[in-house]
């Protein structure tokens, strides 16, 4: 066993650390226009289903890739567009390009094999629906006298 040297401070330096990080990745970032980026997720659940929409603008439908493994709802893709503007005297190219990558851990009543997905308006709908066999069942109480 090693004997390592007790810091009071080294978590409280570590946290600051990863601060600075953070926020220097940030600042280097500056514009909308960033190599990495994460898409917005807004999850539901039904009482029949979870709902994931994620906010994909941009991206072809044929540019994700879904996959479910172990409990693990993985959603992941590449960004890639460009904006042209010409007019007398410039022209003006921009492009975006970056790749995601999000998972999600599903309960054990996601059905994994009718699990569907829909693109519409650059938004992506995820279906993932409960098992048959886990769907509340409700109990009537009768009186007794």
């Amino acid at each position: 066993m090693a004997i390592m040297r007790y810091e009071p401070w080294g978590l409280l330096t570590q946290l600051q650390k990863e601060l600075e990080q953070m926020r220097g990745d940030a600042a280097r970032e500056g514009s909308s226009a960033t190599a990495e980026w994460v898409p917005a997720v807004d999850i539901k659940e039904e009482p029949d289903k979870f709902v994931l929409l994620a906010d994909l603008p941009g991206v072809k439908p044929e540019e994700i890739d879904i996959s479910m493994e172990n409990g693990v709802l993985t959603i992941k893709g590449e960004k890639k567009t460009e904006t042209k503007t010409e007019k007398e005297g410039y022209k003006r190219v921009e492009r975006t390009y970056g790749s995601f990558y999000r998972r999600f851990s599903l309960p054990d009543t996601a059905n994994p094999n009718a699990i569907s997905a829909v693109s519409k308006h650059g938004v992506l709908e995820i279906v993932i629906p409960k098992r048959e066999s886990v769907q509340p069942k409700k109990i009537n109480v009768t009186l007794t006298e």
